[in-house]
C-alpha cells in the first residue's frame, strides 16, 4: 500500500467516525425559564448558628 492510499484510507475512516453535530444540549436546558424547586423547599432559611468559643470548621 503506497502513502497515497494510506492518506486516502485514513480520509475515509475519519469520516465515518467523526462526530454528527447535535443541537446545543445546554442551550436546551436554559430555554425554559425559571429552574424547578425542590419538593421538600418551605422557602425558609437555616439560622445562623455560632461555633463555641475556642471551636473552628474548615470544609
Amino acid at each position: 500500500m503506497g502513502e497515497a492510499e494510506f492518506e486516502r484510507l485514513l480520509d475515509a475512516v475519519n469520516a465515518a467516525i467523526a462526530p454528527v453535530p447535535e443541537v446545543d444540549f445546554i442551550a436546551g436546558l436554559t430555554a425554559y425559564g425559571r429552574l424547578p424547586e425542590a419538593a421538600n423547599d418551605n422557602g425558609l432559611t437555616w439560622p445562623l448558628v455560632p461555633f463555641p468559643d475556642g471551636w473552628h470548621a474548615a470544609c
